[in-house]
């Protein structure tokens, strides 16, 4: 009685096993596709871009004021540098908002020392619920300067607070140790001036600042990190940013604008309630909804990406904060998908519906559970005689250069089009590492994500901490909650 079964069972592992090398096959030409498509947005951008458009742009009527928000917890180390720093942007009319979102540390007293803050009576709009709002102060050094100080409610919360007291057409929403490029604001908030009925929001790219040099809080010499944990990060902000979301910015796919740098018209945002408190991953929540409230409207509407303004941020150069970090994403992809479930596949709903959610949940959600259980299924397999050893280093050799395609695609892609790397030694070590980066890594941030997603079916809603080196102090920084 066992042979059958036993039969039945190697059937199974054997089918399943192409099935997962069918999957990889799948998952390599949705991407290259996806790349393809990055290519083509990033070159028809620099035939539109030149430098002398920018510069018309500081002085054009067109250049609507830009509200800055930014929600700041326990950020007493680095604050003022980085708020000087924000205060020196090239743009033509902005005020900056900071949310002192319940610090426990002394993040208000710094910033009222630096920048001469006083409290005034100004009345906030109440557009979007919030805990509980202490005061607000101005500075009297730099009149555009606003700084809000409520109790705590999170990083959600903190913006839609900063969002309230905000005056201004467009926001810019970043964190608070961000470093933006003197340009970035400028370039960002192009989309508006060429299409302004229609552009929502807009995003920028996100590079690595570990390894570069940085000075008053701008960078001002670009480098590579020694760290390896670093470095991996690199390729991987690469790949998500170049190869992928340019691609589903041409299609008006994009689903993801970074928290960390993006620009929105301020009554779309208002409109669609805000940043969700409750979500964990609220910047990817909030440009779902967005498409959501623009089809249900029957709005024409555009969600795009600018591969050119360029904010920097600070990676964890340790496992265990980049696993929590990467945990968090996963919980915040997981928790997104299944708020906007009915969106998913549904023609109502456009691109989005029928191409940029199912492609998520196809390959970024589904992915980590089919790429772990095919490791598992053909270790059992070949521990089991269903299959040999050259099947199994064909199936491991299969899975290996799918990953490193589309690493080396988005290295080469950097070079043919930004080369912000410039010398030679620093792109040899760029694909060296996209190259390395599926032998071990990729594979950890696959049980990082499965964790992550079992995490969130236990309810966790933690945002964890990382430790960061910092640019003008090496201490370390709390990780908003």
């Amino acid at each position: 009685m066992m042979a059958p079964a036993v039969s039945i069972f190697s059937d199974f592992l054997l089918g399943f096993n192409y099935a997962v090398l069918a999957y990889f096959g799948l998952i390599t030409l949705s991407y290259m596709a996806v790349t393809m498509m990055s290519a083509v947005q990033a070159r028809s951008y620099f035939r539109a871009r030149s430098d002398l458009a920018l510069r018309r742009s500081l002085q054009s009527q067109l250049t609507q004021p830009v509200a800055i928000c930014i929600a700041a917890y326990n950020e007493a180390s680095t604050i003022v540098n980085s708020i000087s720093a924000v205060l020196t942007l090239n743009y033509p009319n902005f005020d900056v908002v900071l949310t002192n979102d319940g610090s426990t540390d002394d993040t208000l007293e710094r910033l009222k020392q630096a920048f001469n803050l006083r409290k005034v009576d100004q009345p906030l709009r109440s557009d979007i619920p919030t805990a509980r709002v202490r005061a607000i102060y101005r500075s009297r050094v730099h009149p555009n300067f606003t700084v809000v100080d409520k109790e705590n409610g999170g990083r959600a919360d903190g913006l839609n607070a900063a969002i309230n007291a905000s005056r201004s057409p467009l926001l810019c929403c970043i964190d608070a140790d961000s470093i933006l490029d003197r340009d970035a604001l400028i370039t960002a908030a192009q989309p508006f001036r060429e299409r302004p009925d229609t552009t929502l929001g807009a995003g920028g790219i996100i590079r690595v600042a570990n390894g570069c040099e940085v000075s008053g809080g701008h960078v001002t010499k670009i480098g590579l990190p020694r760290n390896h944990v670093a470095m991996f990060q690199v390729v991987e902000y690469l790949r998500a940013f170049l190869a992928a979301r340019s691609g589903w910015s041409l299609v008006n796919g994009l689903l993801i604008i970074s928290g960390a740098f993006g620009v929105f018209r301020r009554s779309a945002v208002v409109d669609a309630g805000g940043y969700a408190a409750d979500s964990i991953g609220e910047d990817f929540e909030l440009c779902v909804r967005l498409h959501k409230m623009a089809h249900d409207q029957k709005r024409k509407y555009r969600l795009v990406f600018v591969p050119d303004p360029v904010c920097w941020t600070e990676v964890p150069e340790g496992f265990r904060e980049l696993g929590g970090q990467r945990s968090r994403w996963h919980r915040g992809l997981t928790d997104t998908l299944w708020r906007h479930r009915r969106m998913i596949a549904n023609p109502r709903y456009g691109t989005v519906g029928m191409m940029a959610l199912p492609f998520f949940v196809l390959f970024e959600l589904v992915g980590a559970f089919i790429e772990a259980l095919g490791y598992v299924a053909i270790a059992v397999s070949l521990a089991l005689g269903v299959v040999n050893v050259p099947f199994a280093l064909l199936f491991l050799l299969i899975a290996v250069l799918s990953g490193v395609l589309l690493s080396l695609s988005a290295v080469l892609l950097e070079d043919v089009a930004f080369r912000r790397y410039a010398r030679v030694r620093d792109l040899a070590r760029l694909i060296w590492f996209a190259l390395l980066e599926n032998l071990g890594y990729r594979q950890l941030i696959t049980i990082y994500r499965l964790r992550g997603f079992v995490g969130y079916l236990r309810g966790d809603k933690t945002w964890g901490e990382i430790k960061r080196l910092g640019f003008d102090e090496q201490m370390p920084v709390a990780e908003r909650r």
